[in-house]
């Protein structure tokens, strides 16, 4: 299977291209690598952590910005099994992120903190998920 660490342009540019004024909530399903694949010669490359180990050195790195422009991790769950999608299709973590706008995802993404952190999450990442949702209604039923 083919991992997917970041987006592709195409991808960032129709992510982009979105209305960006309203709240936006991220699907984040992650795999991690059985050890983490930092780049040579970063400080961490021969230290021997795990991809869950180098995922938490992004998250604490992270939190600061995440407080600072409002967002905030809506759900998490631990994945217990697949009752519908592809069988090699497994997740370490599953969680919803909320950010007040599109605006507030980008201004993340382009903070030179997180970009100096998200070598933590290349590091630790074999595949992922990001989707990202509109908020929608709440309910007793399906559709």
């Amino acid at each position: 299977m083919t991992g997917f660490i970041d987006p592709e342009r195409e991808q960032f540019n129709a992510f982009k291209s979105l209305d960006r004024d309203h709240p936006i909530e991220m699907l984040n399903l992650v795999r991690f690598r059985d050890k983490a694949a930092y780049p040579a010669g970063h400080e961490l490359a021969k230290a021997g952590l795990t991809g869950a180990e180098a995922y938490r050195n992004y998250g604490r790195d992270t939190a600061p910005i995440i407080a600072r422009l409002g967002a905030s991790i809506l759900w998490r769950g631990a994945f217990q099994t697949l009752l519908i999608g592809p069988d090699n299709e497994t997740w370490d973590e599953v969680f919803v992120a909320r950010y007040p706008t599109a605006h507030a995802f980008l201004e993340m993404v382009t903070d030179p903190v997180y970009q100096k952190a998200v070598v933590h999450r290349q590091a630790a990442v074999e595949t992922s998920r990001l989707i990202r949702c509109a908020p929608g209604q709440s309910g007793t039923s399906f559709g």
